[in-house]
């Protein structure tokens, strides 16, 4: 049997289960369970080729001269794909979604897909742009973030309970991490950059480094790497950690309910981290700082649920995972290479952010009725007197 015809045949099953779901509707109707089961694998897998894409980006962003048609780039479309697909079917026939899932996704995808020119363009106009703070690639982190909160809503919404249900929404909030964290990467790689370039093994390209000297009009010398490696106020690593990470924290602990929720998913990432920085080693890419110490900050989290009063919550949960974020990350700066430290009584300034959205996200998760069902048991019995 030819290969084309072998396909055909194995596809023809999988059509005419298919075809009968694609009719157009409104969100929120009424959804066969083997197909929404298939819609957020889609979403999965879909995530999984677009994190395995960025792990690789940034590492090679680090080594070679950009390319847009780099391994990395094409694994990461792939993934952009098949959420586009999901997008359009979630768009058209209402399966799978709520309104409100189904505007953050229709908006996270057209976001993203906005971005996408517009960083093409940005590059060819400003040349290397390696920061992962520029304007056009924090649109694509906003896009990719809209698309994982309403993906993450209509799992929340829509999955039945069990433990399937408490794992997938896990795992979905491990990848709206992942997210979230990316521009931190390029901190986490720098340090590496001008460690190897210390010992006079640097890991860039001579391409790469010469690019990036002309683009700054100077000589390939020490401050050129570290304007290369560390393009942003050291500030932003350790407060970005405390409030950026620690609110989305907050997050993944009120919605999947369960304790240690927000230490599980913070460790999933660390662990993935940690296994990829050998593989990307053996391959001969540039490595990068394992930022272990958010699973203190983390850890903290899900002590401060152990508190029923909501506004103590948030403000005895902020000034504990803003010490203990700190703390973690000078003690992992003594054993190996972090981003530079900063004054402790400058991570006061994100202990007050984090407290501010952690009270405004208390609020959200009551208003939206996001939390789990056994913390809206524990806020009820909290409220009634």
């Amino acid at each position: 049997m030819k290969p084309v015809e072998s396909l055909k045949r194995r596809a023809t099953p999988v059509i005419e289960w298919a075809l009968p779901y694609w009719t157009r509707g409104k969100a929120g109707r009424e959804t066969p369970d083997d197909l929404f089961r298939v819609l957020y694998l889609g979403w999965l897998v879909a995530f999984s080729f677009k994190v395995l894409g960025a792990s690789w980006d940034v590492s090679w962003h680090f080594k070679w001269l950009r390319d847009d048609l780099a391994p990395p780039h094409l694994l990461n479309s792939a993934g952009t794909a098949l959420a586009l697909v999901l997008t359009i079917i979630h768009l058209y026939t209402g399966y799978g979604v709520d309104r409100t899932a189904q505007r953050l996704i229709g908006w996270g995808t057209g976001i993203f897909l906005t971005a996408v020119p517009l960083d093409l363009i940005n590059h060819r106009i400003n040349g290397l742009d390696i920061t992962s703070w520029s304007p056009s690639h924090m649109m694509l982190y906003l896009g990719t973030f809209l698309m994982l909160c309403g993906v993450i809503r209509g799992w929340f919404m829509g999955a039945p309970p069990g433990r399937r249900r408490t794992v997938i929404l896990g795992g979905l909030f491990a990848f709206l991490f992942e997210n979230v964290w990316f521009p931190a990467q390029h901190q986490e790689y720098g340090v590496f950059g001008i460690a190897a370039w210390d010992r006079g093994q640097p890991e860039a390209e001579p391409t790469l480094l010469q690019f990036a000297a002309d683009q700054m009009g100077r000589a390939v010398d020490r401050p050129m790497v570290v304007n290369f490696a560390l393009p942003v106020p050291d500030q932003v690593y350790p407060l970005y950690a405390a409030v950026a990470a620690m609110i989305v924290l907050v997050f993944v602990r009120a919605m999947i309910g369960r304790m240690f929720a927000a230490t599980a998913v913070v460790g999933a990432y660390v662990a993935y981290r940690a296994l990829i920085w050998p593989l990307l080693a053996v391959a001969d890419f540039p490595r990068s700082a394992v930022p272990i110490f958010l699973i203190a900050g983390a850890f903290a989290v899900d002590l401060a649920f152990l508190i029923r009063i909501p506004v103590l919550r948030a403000l005895a949960g902020s000034l504990g995972a803003t010490v203990l974020v700190d703390q973690a990350l000078r003690l992992q700066s003594m054993a190996y290479h972090t981003p530079p430290l900063v004054p402790s009584m400058t991570m006061l300034i994100g202990g007050l952010m984090l407290a501010v959205l952690w009270l405004g996200g208390e609020w959200a998760l009551n208003r939206y009725r996001l939390r789990d069902q056994t913390m809206e048991a524990v806020v009820s019995a909290t409220a009634t007197p």
